[in-house]
Parts: C-alpha cells; sequence; structure tokens
C-alpha cells in the first residue's frame, strides 16, 4: 500500500519519543519525570464513585447524545458565565457547548471546519506540538508567529502574517509549553484583529483554572457579537485528573458547533458517557477538590521557580506558569533531542525537547514539573547542575 505523503512528513509525538529512552535506562535512582502534563494524582472520591456508578449502570456503556450530555453542556456554560462575569447568561448557553473526547479533538475538528488544504493559520511559536501536528496532516499552513522575550505572542507582528488564505488565528493561554498566561487585554486586541479580518480566534484554555487567579481570562463573552469571532476549547483531564476518559469542550456559535459536530460524528459518534457524567460531576460537586488541587500546583510552581532561579548549570528559566517551565539549556551547538537523552540516561531527568514546539530551535526544553513532589525540586537543580558540571 502507498501511505500519504503528508501523513509520513510529520514526526511521531515527542512524548513517544521521550519515554522510548526509558526503555535503555539502567540506572538505579530515581527518576525526575517532567515529561507528560498529565496528572499522576487520582480523582476526587465524588468523582471515582460516579464513575463506578455510571460503569454498573444499564446505560453506562451507552451512546451519549452527539452534542454531550445536556447537564454538563449547561455546568460548562453555567461555569463559564461565572468565571467571566458575564452579564446576561443568555450571551452564553448550552447550545454553545459541544462536549468533545478531549480537547485535542476539539482542536482537530474546528481547524477541520474552518479550513482545507493550502488554507493558512496563524500559529504563536513555541506551539502547542499537537496543533501543529494536526494542520500539517491536514495540509494547513501553520504561519508561525514567533513570541517576544516573555514568550507572549504580539498583535502587530500577527496582522503582518494574515493574507487571502488565512482563515484563524490560534491563542494557548496559559501557554503549553511555556506556561505564559496571555493578559485579557492582549487577547482581546487579537479578538479585534481577527474580526477585522473574518477570522476565527481559537482560543486554547485547557489550564485556565491553573493562573493561580480567579480573574477572568478575558471579558469576550460579554460582547454581543462574540461568538462571530471567538471560538475556546477546553479540557477536564488536567482540572479533574481523568485524562484517560477523554472529554472536553467546544465553546462558540450555534451554527459552528452544529459544523463541527459533523465532523465529530464520523470520528467517535459522542464523547464517551462515562468521561462526560465523570466531568459533569467534578464541575457540579467537587468545587472544593478542584481548588485546592489547583493550590497545591500553584505551591510547586513557587517552588520550581525558586529551583531554577540560580539557573543550576546554567539552565535558565524563560517563562512558566500551569504546569510548565520553558527552559534554555545552555550547551550550545547541542541538539535538544541529544541533550533529553543524556539527561535522562546519565542524569536521571526526563523532558521534552523544545524541537517539538518550534520548527527549528535547539536551544530549549518544556519542563513540566506539577508531578514532581516538594523534595524534588532541590533534587532537580543539583542533577541538573551536576549534568553541567559533568558534561
Amino acid at each position: 500500500m502507498r501511505l500519504q505523503d503528508r501523513t509520513l512528513s510529520v514526526e511521531l509525538s515527542p512524548i513517544a519519543a521521550a519515554y522510548a529512552h526509558l526503555a535503555r535506562r539502567v540506572s538505579s535512582e530515581r527518576l525526575l519525570d517532567l515529561s507528560q502534563a498529565a496528572p499522576s494524582y487520582p480523582t476526587a472520591e465524588v468523582i471515582a464513585d460516579r464513575i463506578v456508578e455510571v460503569a454498573r449502570s444499564a446505560d453506562g456503556g451507552r451512546y451519549a447524545p452527539s452534542p454531550g450530555l445536556p447537564e454538563l453542556r449547561q455546568a460548562v456554560a453555567d461555569e463559564l458565565v461565572t468565571d467571566h462575569g458575564v452579564v446576561g447568561p443568555a450571551n452564553l448557553g448550552a447550545e454553545n457547548v459541544q462536549i468533545t473526547a478531549g480537547c485535542n479533538q476539539a482542536f482537530c475538528v474546528l481547524a477541520a471546519a474552518l479550513a482545507g488544504p493550502g488554507d493558512e493559520v496563524v500559529l504563536p511559536v513555541p506551539y502547542y506540538f499537537n496543533h501543529d501536528m494536526w494542520l500539517k496532516l491536514e495540509g494547513i499552513v501553520p504561519r508561525y508567529l514567533f513570541t517576544d522575550e516573555q514568550q507572549l505572542p504580539d498583535v502587530e507582528a500577527a496582522a503582518g502574517l494574515i493574507n487571502e488564505r488565512t482563515r484563524a488565528i490560534v491563542l494557548v493561554s496559559p501557554g503549553n509549553p511555556t506556561g505564559a498566561t496571555i493578559p485579557p487585554s492582549t487577547i482581546e486586541a487579537f479578538f479585534d484583529l481577527a474580526q477585522a479580518h473574518d477570522l476565527a480566534l481559537i482560543l486554547d484554555e485547557t489550564y485556565r483554572n491553573f493562573r493561580g487567579t480567579s480573574a477572568p481570562s478575558h471579558q469576550l463573552y460579554n460582547r454581543a457579537n462574540w461568538d462571530s469571532t471567538l471560538v475556546t476549547v477546553h479540557s477536564f483531564s488536567k482540572d479533574l485528573a481523568i485524562p484517560g476518559y477523554r472529554v472536553g469542550a467546544i465553546v462558540g456559535s450555534e451554527a459552528l458547533v452544529a459544523e463541527a459536530l459533523k465532523l465529530l460524528d464520523c470520528v467517535t459518534i459522542c464523547a464517551p458517557r462515562i468521561g462526560q457524567e465523570a466531568a459533569a460531576t467534578g464541575l457540579l460537586r467537587a468545587g472544593d477538590w478542584r481548588r485546592a488541587q489547583a493550590e497545591r500546583i500553584g505551591s510547586r510552581l513557587v517552588s520550581f521557580r525558586d529551583a531554577m532561579a540560580g539557573q543550576p548549570g546554567g539552565f535558565d528559566l524563560a517563562a512558566s506558569g500551569a504546569f510548565f517551565g520553558w527552559v534554555r539549556h545552555p550547551f550550545d551547538g547541542e541538539l535538544a533531542s541529544a541533550v533529553i537523552e543524556r539527561l535522562v540516561l546519565e542524569y536521571d531527568v526526563l523532558a521534552i525537547p523544545g524541537t517539538a514546539f518550534t520548527p527549528s530551535d535547539e536551544q530549549w526544553l518544556r519542563f513540566s514539573f506539577a508531578n514532581l513532589e516538594p523534595d524534588d525540586f532541590s533534587l532537580l537543580a543539583e542533577r541538573l547542575t551536576k549534568a553541567a558540571a559533568t558534561w
């Protein structure tokens, strides 16, 4: 058989490549795994109890309604109304919510609904690697918007990338891999830019609840015409510690949700019922647990920043937030993949090369620190210092 050239030209996920190194690891030292951002801690007891209850019920394995369980769609809308101080709940309701099998699927069906082969999408660099992968797999051209020293996108620079083939602008806040949170005023300026050019603004808010603040991430839902331009995608994997149950959401206009549903119906028909029941329970009944987990991750962020403050071994933390640190390694001329390999095999630190998130920059590494224990941060600094001293 012959495979499609577009598919063959796209690299495999960097997560799998990073974990492949573990098969060659012979060290007996404890591994500091800073590779994947999926929570290693269990979900809330109330959520786990609901999962068991659904699994044992007569309809637990049946299809859910294709747009999503009504109570979950309403819960998502209600939370966004509350968290963003939306005046007039009718401006955002359950009809604006499409439940998906994770946030990755939300982005994929949106991109396919908005753009086709040869069309262009403005994508800030560093980007979330699955966004770049999917655009290329679809034949959509990513137009790279290189960010500033704070790893934040610039509206004027984005304007210079727009042409007649541009269909959307993508923002991720807090960022993956950088953790950088885009200020509300900047998000709103990107909305104005997208609206002026009749583009979609896709805002990925997977880590919205790990910003360290309850302030609205933006005020766009208060605009009467928000859904003519803005579409947001959301994940419950990190927030509720249920990544394996695959549940996310698209929030946008009713017309866009309907078009996305066509694609979703061909891919999964519906998001898994059991994941939707877990998410609904989490949104409605696990508020205290969610806040406690966000605070715990916030304390890990403080410890991580403290450990990196002295640039151990010359490893320079350029940006951080949510689950991530964006780190410049000190080994000039070394390929990022080679640095990752040596760090895990010789110094027991597993991370992701920055080239997974940039077109070609070999100087960067992504550290996902959220699953480290409090005592691990000083150990991380020690190992990085040792690596630089014995490289």
